[in-house]
């Protein structure tokens, strides 16, 4: 709904709140909404709508938004799957400013406009075009674009997951965000997902006839969505190198690895981010940064969080600072955990308390859940809404829409700022023309192993020679 006129009617007021008129005139005569009597008619200045903080309390949903400002940057960019926009504020500290966001959360995309009321707003890109993508972001047809970022949903790579890939309708929405890439035809595209894109299954009949061979196995189906996305991707045009870069090694109070894709137009391959920190303080760089240095300002009393049953405060007050279930006593250990224990791995999740001089784990959308747990150093409490903020390093100000359940998500998505802000970094030095510096050698970026196009682009030629030569061999016996 675009509004272009001062006064709003009633009707065209419930379009906007998604309601009744009849709940809108109750809302008037209640005071929520301030109107105005003309003859028997109620009418609504529409400056009402600047009021994000207060309208958004009764409205379900927000409407698209072409963006509010003619004016063209030096830099265009565009942001998809935007969230809470921890990636698009990580860039706009290099100076790049995102003329159009993308998201199809209700709540997100009131924190969207909270924050950035003046930006582009679209939702689902499933349901746009690339020239109506252009319409919302207020760019003419032949505005050339610099940067299009996102981070497609990552639940159907992600390892806690099914691992379904593209056979789940949110890895679908992967391929079309590569789609909108290819027609708006940015110099550079940057894509960030979860370490499980790398090795996710996808199976096509396309496989075997470029590659020669198809996935029979679940084995031999690991990787199969990652060689679809870098062959639509270069077909398109563009030259692809990717990295797991762990956030920890950038500045972030957390250890969080995300993979991250630059994807540039001109054929230069851009060189992997090059790290400000190290967890041993090698490569004359300073050490991690930790929980300490970002929360332990903040004032207790302050402090907004979800609560620990009781059943299970029982024992985090038995757990020092980076403790969990393996350091309580012995005879309460199973008690604790229950049939639990005969879990595979270390479960180091479970009643987990963070420590002070140690960077976070990777947060999540919800710091209570028994496996992932996320509790305060010292108090018998999860995280704080606040201190999650912090660890995320969002500004204090910023401002989140929702209920507490709502934020922890939408904070626990995000993409950490200083992660953001080398990102965009080395987005500003390609798109400058600039020198595009190259990480110390041997710079240790994940503790596993194929993670990067280099190696993975390896293990595929060494894969495909294979299937060759056992193809050769079959053929020999066949003359034979």
């Amino acid at each position: 709904m675009e509004i272009n006129k001062q006064y709003l009617s009633v009707e065209e007021m419930s379009i906007f709140l998604k309601c009744t008129p009849q709940y809108t005139r109750k809302l008037i005569r209640d005071g929520k909404i301030k109107a105005e009597q003309v003859g028997k008619t109620w009418v609504i200045n529409s400056s009402v709508l600047d009021e994000y903080e207060t309208i958004f309390k009764f409205c379900k949903n927000v409407p698209d938004q072409i963006r509010k400002s003619d004016e063209i940057p030096n830099i265009v960019a565009l942001s998809f799957f935007s969230g809470a926009m921890g990636l698009d504020y990580g860039i706009e500290k290099v100076g790049i400013h995102p003329l159009l966001a993308s998201e199809i959360e209700p709540n997100a995309r009131k924190t969207i406009l909270l924050n950035r009321p003046n930006i582009g707003l679209i939702g689902d890109i499933n349901n746009y075009s690339a020239s109506e993508i252009r319409r919302f972001a207020n760019l003419s047809e032949n505005q050339e674009i610099d940067l299009v970022i996102g981070g497609p949903p990552c639940q159907a790579f992600s390892t806690a997951g099914q691992r379904k890939g593209f056979q789940d309708k949110r890895g679908n929405v992967f391929l079309t965000f590569i789609d909108r890439i290819l027609e708006l035809k940015p110099k550079l595209a940057i894509i960030e997902n979860v370490r499980g894109i790398l090795s996710a299954p996808f199976e096509s009949e396309e496989m075997e006839k470029r590659f020669g061979f198809a996935p029979k196995t679940p084995e031999e189906k690991k990787g199969g969505a990652l060689l679809y996305i870098l062959n639509k991707l270069e077909e398109g045009g563009y030259t692809v190198s990717f990295n797991l870069y762990n956030a920890a090694n950038y500045g972030a109070p957390q250890k969080r690895e995300r993979v991250v894709f630059f994807c540039s137009r001109n054929g230069q391959r851009v060189p992997y981010l090059y790290p400000t920190n190290d967890e041993n303080g090698k490569f004359g760089l300073p050490k991690w940064r930790t929980v300490r240095e970002v929360i332990s300002d903040l004032n207790e009393t302050e402090q907004k969080s979800m609560k620990f049953p009781e059943k299970r405060l029982k024992f985090f007050r038995l757990l020092k600072d980076g403790q969990y279930w393996k350091h309580l006593p012995k005879e309460l250990q199973y008690e604790a955990m229950g049939e639990k224990l005969k879990l595979g791995g270390g479960k180091t999740g479970f009643f987990r308390r963070l420590a002070w001089d140690e960077p976070s784990p990777t947060l999540v959308t919800d710091p209570t859940m028994p496996a992932t747990d996320l509790c305060h150093p010292e108090k018998d409490r999860p995280l704080s809404l606040q201190e999650y903020a912090r660890i995320q390093e969002f500004p204090d100000g910023w401002k989140f829409f929702g209920e507490m359940k709502d934020i922890y998500k939408q904070i626990g998505n995000a993409v950490p700022i200083s992660l953001g802000y080398a990102i965009g970094k080395q987005a500003v030095k390609f798109l400058n023309g600039e020198k595009l510096d190259f990480p110390p050698k041997d710079f240790p970026f994940s503790r596993y192993t194929y993670t990067d196009d280099v190696s993975i682009r390896k293990l595929i030629e060494k894969r495909i020679k294979k299937q060759e030569e056992k193809e050769q061999l079959s053929l020999f016996d066949e003359i034979a």
